[in-house]
């Protein structure tokens, strides 16, 4: 449950991290992905343990307001998964239609850009 709730909150940061503040955005990139404990953040920014996982707490209810208002994480699943089994339907029936497998490999790489 755990790992879930970080991929999750992960997930939510990449999308929203321009919508963070600065000390926001610092001690979610710290502690999720530098993996920085709770302590080593304090002791960076002169700050008390406690002060540093209240902030995360708030950034994590942030984002996860963010996105039940705005959805750009749901969608963006959806189309992946959509353009998923596109692609292993392709696959499957068309193997060897160059144009067809060419034109699902650019919707693949629509969201990359």
């Amino acid at each position: 449950m755990e790992l879930e709730k970080n991929e999750r909150i992960n997930d939510l940061f990449e999308f929203y991290s321009p919508l963070l503040t600065k000390k926001q955005y610092d001690y979610m990139q710290l502690y999720y992905a530098d993996d920085y404990s709770l302590g080593e953040i304090a002791e960076d920014f002169s700050v008390s343990r406690q002060a540093v996982y209240d902030n995360i707490k708030r950034t994590e209810k942030a984002l996860e307001g963010y996105e039940q208002k705005l959805h750009l994480y749901a969608e963006f699943s959806r189309r992946n998964q959509q353009a998923e089994r596109i692609q292993q339907y392709v696959q499957k029936h068309y193997p060897d239609d160059q144009q067809l497998n060419h034109l699902v490999t650019h919707l693949e790489n629509l969201e990359e850009e």
